[in-house]
């Protein structure tokens, strides 16, 4: 493991030292070169640590921004293939690449062919040609803020920052540049050469975009993103719209309809068990008992009229229960000394003055943290009270970060 984590070290070091040689103005093909001798396969993972590294050590976003399109250049071809089970027709992904194919069959199959007849003629029906061109691409618009507005934010909440900067300001750029392109075709003093040179630029922008989103922007982004999440993104869409194509179908996450599921083998007599329909789903009376048996802490219930209802049976309890406590008053499950603590706590809980009340004490080894809940339904009416009890301790001493698998 611990050469994994070195070599990463050292291709980390390697990327940055290529990005900084590009900043201080090394010619292309020579970091090629030795981005080709020194480093063979990239990730979108270290692109993206490569990034928020240089934004970290100074570098600042602009900078890396004007050199996103080089450093593409030199990674294309270079970067490892992530390999993704092609996503559903529907899915944000899915449909981003069907955006971007149909760009990329727009720019080819009308923007070059107006291009190419611009160029033998420059006279009024081409440049509108071309302005009817870049009045539709400019539906990247729509494109590019689902991405904005949509991943991002999701990507941010998982600490994938720099890549979002980055793109974020060459999508204003490619905005920018439709804009101009347009104005320049609309102004008669906007030279051929000017106009033609601008085309090219903004295209090859686009273009290269495109090579980002898919190679690194769309694998990062499935590596990160929890299908839920997707689905909130895919939710979310209509409201900003589609470039030149839209969602091929209605995506949903699978979902496996657990009720029905139960009933069907109710019927067929592979289970007598019923089940308890909640709001957030179904679960078996056996399931519910092991759920509260293996919860990391100790939950007992008091009803609302302080009779004790239920305790759970974890292997770590802490304070001893036996049966017999189950329909006693909980005043009589304490010491005498402390009853009029547990009958202020639970009057208070009772009628409100407070939804919980803690309490933390030290038992030998152990540092108990107990704390009461008030339950109620949701019209607020009260149904009795949880109490949890934990070793806090093992979690106290936790420190830095656990991100692999234990032995």
């Amino acid at each position: 493991m611990s050469d994994i984590i070195n070599n990463r070290e050292y291709r980390q070091k390697v990327l940055k030292e290529l990005i900084s040689e590009l900043h201080n103005g090394k010619n292309v093909e020579e970091v090629q070169e030795r981005f080709h001798d020194l480093v063979h396969n990239i990730s979108t993972k270290e692109i993206s640590e490569m990034e928020a590294a240089l934004i970290k050590e100074g570098m600042p976003v602009e900078e890396i921004q004007r050199l996103c399109d080089v450093h593409a250049a030199v990674f294309k071809g270079s970067i490892e293939e992530i390999h993704h089970p092609d996503k559903a027709a529907g899915h944000p992904i899915h449909t981003f690449k069907l955006e971007n194919e149909a760009v990329r069959k727009y720019i080819y199959e009308n923007v070059k062919k107006n291009l190419e007849y611009f160029e033998e003629n420059d006279n009024k029906d081409n440049r509108y040609k071309l302005i009817e061109n870049f009045n539709m691409l400019w539906d990247l618009d729509k494109h590019y803020s689902r991405k904005e507005n949509l991943l991002f934010p999701y990507l941010e909440k998982y600490g994938v920052t720099a890549p979002p900067k980055v793109m974020w300001g060459v999508d204003d750029e490619i905005r920018a540049g439709i804009k101009e392109t347009k104005s320049m075709l609309q102004n008669d003093s906007s030279s051929k050469e000017n106009i033609i040179s601008k085309i090219d630029e903004v295209t090859n922008k686009i273009q290269e975009m495109i090579f980002k989103e898919e190679n690194i922007l769309f694998p990062l982004s499935l590596d990160s993103l929890t299908e839920d999440e997707w689905y909130e993104i895919e939710s979310d869409s209509d409201s900003i719209g589609y470039c030149l194509t839209g969602p091929a179908d209605k995506w949903k996450p699978i979902r496996a309809d657990v009720e029905a599921r139960e009933q069907e083998k109710k019927l067929a007599g592979e289970d007598s068990e019923g089940y308890i329909k909640f709001d957030t789903g179904i679960l078996k009376a056996k399931e519910i008992s092991a759920i509260f048996d293996h919860l990391p802490v100790d939950i007992t219930f008091v009803d609302k009229d302080g009779v004790v209802k239920y305790f759970s049976n974890s292997k770590e309890r802490i304070f001893i229960r036996t049966k017999a406590v189950i329909g006693r008053k909980v005043q009589n499950c304490h010491p005498p000394a402390s009853v009029h603590v547990v009958e202020q706590v639970a009057e208070d809980l009772r009628t409100g003055k407070k939804e919980h009340e803690d309490f933390w004490i030290k038992m030998g080894e152990l540092y108990i943290l107990i704390r009461y809940f008030a339950v109620r339904d949701d019209n607020g009416e009260f149904l009795g009270i949880l109490e949890v009890s934990q070793n806090i301790k093992p979690i106290q001493e936790i420190t830095g970060e656990k991100r692999l698998i234990s032995d």
